[in-house]
């Protein structure tokens, strides 16, 4: 099979929006807020990946949000959720809580801990309807998942105990060793986009850092080969 290197594209950590609130120390892969950059506005139905730092006992007070799937992934510390529909949870590392705003919902998220960080990532994909009613649903991974270097954690049908998104898309979280890898088949039409949470790794040979995104839209097969321990989110979107 062809080299895929010149087909993927490289987004760097260091080139990534960055907002300091004191409380929240936050760089965005994709335009948010206050940052605008018109050549980074999402990746096909990926609009969102916030890279959050929250200080001990602060979080996000209550605020709303409608027609947007969003979830949280847990890399440090602990993140207390609570929404309008009458959820109230704490989640711990390598959990992910996922909301579908849909018509309307308000929710808050809290750093509980007197002395610990929060580190986790705020991902928002749109969904393939507005108006949806509102949910929220978690996903834990199993003693097998937990050590698997491959898990599929979000997707349009909920196969293999992930949880379900109003949307075409496959969710994988991948943590691997030095040394080890793993491939992915991205069939024609759809588009990858890979964000490495922790660590070092390859996408095709392109080495990416902590902070790093990739994508491509050429079909066929993916690898992602360790050069450190890693941790990463990869998105395989309609």
């Amino acid at each position: 099979m062809k080299s895929r290197t010149s087909t993927v594209k490289v987004r760097r950590a260091s080139e990534r929006g960055h907002a300091n609130h004191g409380w929240l120390d936050s760089y965005h892969t994709f335009s948010f807020a206050d940052y605008y950059d018109p050549a980074h506005m999402g990746f096909r139905t990926l609009r969102v990946i916030n890279d959050d730092h929250v200080a001990p006992g602060q979080g996000f007070p209550t605020h709303p949000h409608r027609d947007m799937e969003i979830f949280s992934y847990v890399l440090e510390g602990t993140i207390e959720h609570k929404d309008s529909m009458g959820n109230g949870r704490q989640l711990k590392p390598g959990q992910i809580q996922l909301m579908s705003a849909g018509r309307g919902v308000t929710h808050s998220e809290f750093n509980p801990s007197p002395s610990a960080p929060l580190h986790l990532l705020q991902i928002w994909i749109e969904p393939h309807k507005r108006a949806l009613t509102p949910s929220y649903t978690e996903w834990s991974p199993s003693p097998e998942q937990a050590q698997a270097a491959q898990v599929l954690v979000i997707s349009a049908d909920g196969r293999d105990g992930s949880a379900t998104i109003h949307q075409d898309a496959d969710v994988y979280r991948i943590r691997l060793k030095p040394g080890e890898s793993v491939t992915h088949e991205l069939r024609p039409g759809r588009g990858a986009w890979l964000h490495v949470a922790q660590g070092s790794i390859t996408l095709d040979g392109v080495p990416l850092v902590s902070g790093d995104g990739a994508s491509t839209e050429e079909s066929g097969l993916l690898t992602l080969a360790a050069t450190e321990q890693c941790e990463a989110i990869l998105f395989d979107l309609k």
